[in-house]
């Protein structure tokens, strides 16, 4: 990436056990450099990676959902993020 370049960077929203796996309520994520598309559909694995002292998280985000800048999604694979988006992560919620 060249100095010229800006970083793409998102931002991620956990809830419930997301949020406890991580830690976290928020985190802005620095997406892959280059023009390569960046797939909702990966943005999982690279949680992972950023947090792997959380041995839940991969297992909870494989069972959730996803929400772009508040739209939910239906197939993170035809998603592209490009930088700027607001990604929430949908756990799933048991009734009671």
């Amino acid at each position: 990436m060249s100095e010229s370049e800006p970083t793409r960077t998102i931002t991620v929203l956990y809830f419930a056990a997301a949020s406890t796996a991580t830690n976290l309520t928020e985190e802005r994520v620095p997406l892959p450099p280059g023009d390569v598309p960046f797939h909702l559909a990966s943005l999982a694995a690279l949680l992972a990676a950023r947090h792997p002292n959380s041995t839940a998280l991969p297992k909870i985000l494989a069972g959730s959902q996803w929400s772009v800048d508040a739209e939910m999604v239906d197939d993170p694979g035809v998603v592209e993020l490009k930088g700027g988006e607001e990604v929430a992560v949908i756990c799933p919620v048991s009734g009671g």
